[in-house]
């Protein structure tokens, strides 16, 4: 990643200046425009490659543009491109005031700091469908420490995508994500490991259903790690694409009876007498028995 002090507030004058839209710029240097996004948001830094890109782009706009103009204050910066060089530079609100809930974050940088290996990885989720009774269904995402400090997470499946942060608080782990294209929340709460490395969480998620009505409905899932991070962003993004493009219906012959039991529960009047134990999925030893293919 290119090294850029303030980057998000000085993409925005660039783009104020020359009336650019984050879809345009996108287009522009083909990219997706997620990636304009979380330029844009401070979630990561342009690579150095698209940072001369994007330098040359603006360079065509505003003659003499070059990359040290990305090093300069953003007052200097702002009256180069043509606007007031009184003026205060836009102020871009960080990721994790979009959403995300103050209380708690200090202890959420801390545990992510500490345990960074138990969460970070290529996971898959296995829960029920949320418009399908008893069917099983996969989603797929990635968990990578961002450099603010909080865990950065990555979910979707059959082309949906929700993009936001896994919180580690309190012996528990919460997940706020958003589909900014379809204007959709998604929230989950896991039970956390004590493990050094995190193989497997389970919980609740909690997410509108693609019906009508857009039906609140919460489901039981098991979240199971399936890779490691590369470490190119880049290239772990576009693998997580790649991944999130897969039909979303899981393989039932891959999954055991008891982890379809734990799923496909009863939770009506009669779910305490037929309760099951979870001890086979706190066990260590059976986490790479639980039915998936790793």
């Amino acid at each position: 990643m290119a090294d850029v002090a303030g980057f998000p507030a000085k993409l925005e004058i660039v783009m104020k200046t020359l009336s650019l839209s984050r879809g345009r710029l996108a287009a522009d240097l083909g990219v997706d425009k997620s990636v304009v996004a979380r330029w844009a948001t401070g979630v990561v830094n342009p690579s150095e490659h698209n940072l001369a890109r994007l330098t040359e782009l603006v360079a065509t706009k505003r003659p003499g543009f070059s990359m040290l103009h990305w090093d300069a204050n953003t007052d200097v910066l702002l009256a180069f491109m043509g606007g007031l060089a009184t003026a205060a530079a836009p102020q871009t609100l960080m990721p994790e005031i979009m959403g995300l809930p103050m209380p708690g974050l200090d202890e959420a940088r801390a545990v992510a700091g500490r345990r960074q290996s138990v969460f970070e990885g290529f996971w898959r989720t296995v829960r029920c469908s949320l418009i399908v009774p008893g069917k099983l269904v996969n989603d797929h995402g990635l968990v990578r420490r961002n450099a603010n400090g909080l865990l950065e997470f990555w979910l979707g499946s059959s082309g949906a995508r929700f993009e936001g942060w896994m919180l580690p608080l309190q012996g528990q782990v919460f997940v706020v994500l958003s589909d900014l294209a379809r204007d959709t929340q998604f929230y989950a709460m896991l039970n956390a490991v004590g493990l050094p490395r995190g193989e497997m969480f389970d919980g609740i998620i909690l997410a509108p259903a693609l019906d009508v009505a857009r039906t609140p409905t919460a489901v039981p899932c098991i979240v199971e790690r399936i890779g490691e991070l590369s470490g190119d962003i880049e290239a772990d993004d576009a693998r997580c694409r790649e991944l999130q493009a897969q039909d979303a219906t899981a393989d039932e012959s891959l999954i055991s009876p008891e982890l379809k039991a734990h799923l496909l529960r009863d939770v009506g009047p009669l779910a305490p007498a037929s309760a099951i134990k979870l001890d086979w999925l706190r066990r260590p030893e059976t986490l790479s028995g639980s039915g998936f293919q790793h």
